[in-house]
């Protein structure tokens, strides 16, 4: 691969073997010299680099442990407590066995991502802001199922009141990232990396959105085993690398460790299921993701990593406008992977394609960072 070094006003490439760390390094210094960073020496900068690509290896590891160990404690206390999934009778018929599956678990991967997060990135202030922002959202998700479970009120939060909490965090997150983190207004074009300066009002409704839209796309595919924690723990490893490049060793971390907490999960929530997530995990999920690229700039880069999540948000809305205006239906059902399920695709078929998808997907946007 491609490494750069310094001689005055020149850099050469000099060829060396396919060594990760290179690929970061030599990514990491074409990025600074578009968004104009200032120099530091070639030898100190892949030093940091190669311990923060081992600091990130350490928080996934971390994290996916815990939440194995956490797993076999936590499932049987949620079957314990009767918090049992509810399966809507308009769903598709073979969901109706999964009714009475433990749900909230994901409780026990955000408790496997903040001791992870904690631990590793706690020096690192955008680290902080993206946990507690992942924090902050996975407790809203708690308490919407706490209610419909718990206490048996059938639709949880009001949309209202969960939106509210949602836009109020994003707007904290939008704020002291601005203010305090000097993320600045701008939006970054991918493959051109030009920017687009917004001001301080546009930028924080739109980060706001941003961040909202991840969450509840996040909580659209959540509804196959293994489907949402699979996809995301692709996405998730995407913007380790993003935030390698961009050098935001906080956000670097605490994604590696949501990784991880996904990884973890999935040993309990692959097919056939043994607990899901609920609202508690994959609001928590997408938060940190909107999270992560406003912290790290890359804004409209997620809307390419995360294809999946907006083709599922998107077969929801056209399957609504036109049902409401032409009176039928596009898709068989929404959100899409209900489609392919009625379609007969297995559930494991449907998975495996979404996040072999998402794969690709990662790919083009991580390659966006260059032009």
């Amino acid at each position: 691969m491609f490494s750069p070094s310094v001689d005055g006003r020149r850099k050469t490439l000099i060829i060396q073997g396919l060594d990760p760390v290179n690929i970061f390094h030599y990514l990491h210094m074409l990025i600074d010299r578009y968004f104009k960073r200032q120099e530091v020496p070639v030898r100190g900068r892949k030093e940091k680099m190669e311990g923060i690509v081992l600091a990130a290896g350490k928080s996934l590891l971390l994290s996916f442990i815990i939440t194995a160990l956490l797993g076999p404690i936590a499932i049987p206390a949620l079957r314990r407590l009767k918090f049992g999934q509810h399966v809507r009778d308009d769903g598709p018929a073979s969901h109706l066995s999964k009714a009475g599956t433990p749900t909230m678990g994901g409780i026990f991967f955000l408790a496997g991502i903040a001791v992870a997060g904690v631990f590793m990135a706690a020096r690192f202030p955008e680290g902080v802001l993206l946990l507690a922002t992942l924090l902050g959202f996975g407790l809203i998700g708690f308490i919407d199922d706490f209610l419909k479970i718990a206490l048996r009120r059938p639709l949880g939060l009001r949309a209202r009141e969960k939106l509210a909490g949602q836009f109020l965090i994003a707007a904290l997150l939008a704020f002291l990232a601005v203010s305090t983190l000097g993320r600045g207004t701008d939006v970054v074009i991918p493959f051109s990396l030009k920017t687009v300066e917004l001001g301080m009002s546009a930028y924080m409704v739109f980060a706001m959105v941003t961040v909202v839209a991840a969450a509840n796309a996040v909580n659209l595919t959540d509804g196959l085993d293994g489907l949402a924690a699979g996809v995301t723990a692709v996405v998730s490893l995407a913007f380790v690398v993003v935030a390698l490049v961009l050098n935001r060793a906080g956000v670097a971390l605490i994604m590696a460790a949501v990784a991880g907490g996904c990884l973890g999960f999935l040993l309990f929530n692959r097919h056939p299921a043994r607990v899901f997530m609920g609202d508690t995990g994959s609001l928590a999920l997408g938060g940190a993701l909107g999270a992560a690229a406003v912290l790290t700039r890359s804004e409209l880069f997620l809307l390419i990593i995360g294809g999946v999540y907006v083709l599922e948000t998107l077969s929801v809305m056209v399957q609504v406008f036109s049902f409401q205006v032409f009176g039928r239906r596009v898709l068989r059902m929404s959100p899409l992977h209900h489609h392919f399920e009625l379609g007969n695709w297995s559930e494991n078929r449907i998975v495996v394609t979404f996040v072999g998808a998402t794969v690709l997907f990662s790919v083009i946007g991580v390659a966006g960072l260059a032009r």
